[in-house]
């Protein structure tokens, strides 16, 4: 289901179909609405100066516990970001809500958001990943409320990279290995 609403979110923004441009009134109704400096914290939130030390604390403690390459599957993820982001917002080219400018879509600070706080949440405890929902959710709402993105900017890059993270997340969270019956393997090594 995500590449499809991720292949047709994409078609109707570079067509200016009728989906893109119900978003571009969605957005000039939102944009400027509600505290702005909540907004703009919520936004900031997605900031690789804020996201990035909480998967590197997240990772410190995986390694710890023994998880190195479920650390580095992380950090893999994190690379993928604008790697995947960057030719996007070439390719696409849409300019903002805000400014004749182009390369807004997809949001680079909705996947940041999502990959940093959901790999963060998976590195730690699966319970934490309603957490880590909760945090790219408030980060799309802050760049929508604050003129930065459009929605569909915020809700591509959702769909795009929860659809890469369920691609590479084959590995179990810490915190949620099930026994198959026989006596949990102590062993504290690499994994």
């Amino acid at each position: 289901m995500l590449p499809v609403l991720f292949g047709l979110i994409t078609w109707q923004v570079v067509a200016r179909g009728p989906l893109a441009r119900l978003d571009e009134r969605a957005s000039r109704a939102l944009a400027g609405r509600g505290p702005q400096p909540l907004a703009e914290l919520l936004a900031d939130l997605g900031a690789t100066y804020v996201a990035l030390p909480v998967l590197a604390v997240a990772t410190a403690y995986a390694v710890w516990r023994g998880h190195r390459v479920r650390a580095l599957y992380a950090w893999l993820a994190m690379a993928l970001v604008p790697a995947v982001v960057v030719p996007l917002k070439l390719l696409v080219d849409r300019a903002g809500p805000l400014t004749a400018e182009t390369g807004y879509y997809p949001s680079g600070h909705t996947a940041t958001a999502l990959v940093a706080y959901g790999g963060a949440a998976l590195l730690v405890h699966r319970r934490l990943v309603p957490v880590a929902a909760l945090l790219t959710a408030a980060t799309g709402t802050g760049l929508v409320l604050r003129g930065y993105h459009w929605p569909l900017d915020v809700v591509a890059a959702a769909c795009l990279f929860t659809l890469l993270g369920l691609a590479a997340g084959r590995f179990t969270p810490i915190g949620t290995r099930r026994s198959s019956g026989r006596t949990p393997s102590r062993r504290t090594g690499p994994s």
